[in-house]
């Protein structure tokens, strides 16, 4: 099944009047990303989101308000995969998932952590941040995705990041991607719900003519 997650704008709160409605149409998972905010601050965040819906949130940060909310899991950044209390941190998470940012073609294929899922990103030119292009060969991407699917054992879940957007996700799909994550292609809509299930439509045909090889 093709997922489709998105990832919050870095410093605003716009999405907040939003969040409700994409959760009732099938937002399964809502990335948390404030990379300035103070704990508090994302805290009172957290608290503004109804708690039916906690669990389909996943922290960047202050990873240890994901086990006082209840949410459903942490992102790592570089960063974070370097810090000395990340043993500790995983094993108290009881379950949550675990995922991760990559950014080369290497390190989806060397990463040696068992992720429920990763980013690889920018996979195409972001729509966020007009300064982070892509320098992937996205030829060279389906290759490796494709032969990671055949690899025994396991096998990472790779999630596009980068430039997502409706005219595109086809593509996401047909290189062999097992979901994308998107950000500008619906926080810098004038309607993100209007703008999510659009994605989420062309994602899901994309995925039947996948599997029907037409």
């Amino acid at each position: 099944m093709f997922s489709l997650l998105a990832i919050t704008p870095h410093d605003e709160t716009v999405e907040l009047p939003w969040l409700a409605q994409l959760f009732a149409h099938n937002l399964h998972r809502l990335h948390v990303r404030k990379p300035g905010w103070s704990r508090a601050e994302l805290a009172d965040y957290l608290l503004a989101i109804e708690p039916k819906y906690r669990s389909r949130l996943v922290l960047h940060s202050h990873y240890d308000l994901a086990q006082e909310y209840d949410l459903g899991g942490i992102h790592l950044t570089e960063t974070a995969r370097r810090a000395p209390g990340l043993a500790r941190l995983l094993r108290g998470l009881g379950g949550r998932s675990v995922s991760a940012s990559l950014h080369t073609l290497a390190d989806v294929q060397q990463h040696r952590r068992r992720y429920n899922y990763v980013t690889l990103s920018p996979i195409f030119n972001s729509i966020s941040k007009e300064d982070y292009l892509s320098s992937f060969d996205l030829a060279q991407v389906q290759a490796l995705l494709h032969k990671l699917a055949a690899r025994p054992g396991y096998r990472p879940q790779v999630l596009a990041l980068g430039g997502v957007e409706a005219a595109n996700v086809a593509s996401v799909r047909q290189m062999g991607f097992t979901g994308a994550a998107v950000l500008g292609s619906i926080w810098q809509s004038p309607d993100p719900v209007a703008s999510f299930r659009e994605l989420a439509a062309q994602a899901s045909a994309a995925s039947q003519s996948f599997h029907t090889g037409s």
